[in-house]
C-alpha cells in the first residue's frame, strides 16, 4: 500500500456537517469595534487576489486591474496594495510589466484550468510556461474525477510533480534572470464538486501533504464555490496538519466574497481557527475581485460618516 493510502486509512477524515455550519455562522456573527474594523477592512484588502479569468480579457482590461491593484484608492497611502493579480497565462507578461516594482504578485491558473481534464505532460508544460514567463504564483486544479474514483495516489502524485516543476521552474528562472525566484503552489479543491465536508478535508490533507502552499477552496466558475462552513473545514484542516508536521501552509477561499461584511467573517474564521500568525498575505488569501470596492465604501463611511456613490469607485 502506498504511503499516501496508509496515511488516510488511519486517519479520522470524519467531519460534523452540522456543527462546521453552526460553529461557522457565530463566527461570522460576532461584531467588531469601529477601530478594529478599519484595520480588518485594510488587512482583507492587503490579502486580495484580484483576478480577471474570461474569455474577453485583454490587455486593456488587464492594465486596469492591476493598477487598481497597486492603487486600490489613489491619493489615499493609507489603503495598502492588493497581494497578487491573477491572470490567464496569455496575460502574465503584460500583468508583469504593469506591476513590476510594486510588491504585487503576479498568479496565474494552470494545469487546464478550471476542468483539469488534460494529460499530466501538459499540465506540466502548462506550468513551465507559466514560470518561464514570470508568474509568482500558480494556482492549480485537483482531478475531481480521479478523487471521487476514490484514486487518492493518483491525485497526490499529480500535485507533488506540479510541485517539483514549480520549484526546478523557478530555479531555471532565478539562474536566468540573475535573482532569486520562489513560485507558491496553490492547490484548488473545487469544493462545489467533492460533494461531502469529509471529501473536503480529506482532499486538504492530500493538497498539503503533496506539498501545496495553499489549499484553495474554488475556481469560481462551479457553484457553490467558497462558504464559510466549507472554508472552516479546510481550516481546521490545515490546524491539524500544522499540528502533526508543523508546516503552515496557506489558504484561499475564493469565490462568492461579495461585500466587506463577508471578508471580516472569512478573517474573523481565520483569526479563531488558526490565530494571527496566519493573518497575512503570505498565508491566507481572498479570491474576490468585486469585493475591493465595498470594502473602498465601507472604509469612506467610517471616516466620513456616510457612503459616497460607486461612480467615485473605478470598476475592478
Amino acid at each position: 500500500m502506498s504511503k499516501i493510502n496508509t496515511f488516510l486509512n488511519n486517519f479520522n477524515f470524519s467531519v460534523d456537517e452540522i456543527g462546521a455550519k453552526e460553529r461557522a455562522a457565530s463566527l461570522a456573527s460576532r461584531s467588531i469595534k469601529t477601530e478594529s474594523k478599519i484595520q480588518a477592512l485594510k488587512t482583507a484588502i492587503s490579502m486580495l487576489d484580484l483576478t480577471t479569468l474570461e474569455g474577453k480579457d485583454s490587455e486593456g482590461k488587464v492594465y486596469a486591474m492591476c493598477q487598481k491593484a497597486i492603487r486600490p484608492k489613489p491619493g489615499d497611502d493609507t489603503i495598502p496594495h492588493v497581494a497578487a493579480v491573477c491572470v490567464y497565462p496569455n496575460m502574465i507578461r503584460f500583468a508583469k510589466d504593469a506591476v513590476r516594482n510594486s510588491g504585487v504578485h503576479i498568479a496565474s491558473v494552470a494545469t487546464a484550468f478550471p476542468s483539469g481534464q488534460y494529460p499530466l505532460k501538459l499540465k506540466i508544460e502548462d506550468v513551465k510556461r507559466c514560470i518561464k514567463d514570470g508568474a509568482d504564483e500558480i494556482d492549480m486544479v485537483i482531478s475531481r474525477g480521479e478523487f471521487l474514483s476514490g484514486d487518492y495516489e493518483y491525485v497526490f502524485d499529480e500535485i507533488k510533480q506540479i510541485k517539483e516543476t514549480c520549484i526546478d521552474s523557478a530555479k531555471e528562472y532565478s539562474d536566468r534572470h540573475g535573482k532569486k525566484h520562489e513560485v507558491h503552489l496553490k492547490v484548488i479543491l473545487e469544493t462545489g464538486e467533492l460533494e461531502t465536508y469529509d471529501n473536503v478535508r480529506k482532499a486538504s490533507f492530500i493538497g498539503m501533504m503533496a506539498g501545496g502552499d495553499f489549499i484553495k477552496t474554488s475556481t469560481g466558475k462551479i457553484q457553490p464555490a467558497a462558504t464559510l462552513p466549507v472554508t472552516l473545514v479546510m481550516l481546521e484542516a490545515i490546524r491539524d496538519y500544522y499540528n502533526e508536521t508543523g508546516i503552515k501552509t496557506g489558504m484561499k477561499p475564493a469565490g462568492g466574497i461579495k461585500t466587506a461584511k463577508d471578508a471580516i467573517a472569512y478573517l474573523v474564521l481565520m483569526k479563531e481557527t488558526l490565530g494571527d500568525e496566519w493573518l497575512t498575505p503570505d498565508l491566507y488569501r481572498l479570491g474576490a475581485s468585486s469585493v475591493l470596492n465595498d470594502i473602498l465604501m465601507q472604509l469612506d463611511k467610517q471616516k466620513t460618516g456616510y457612503y459616497q456613490s460607486s461612480d467615485y469607485y473605478s470598476l475592478d
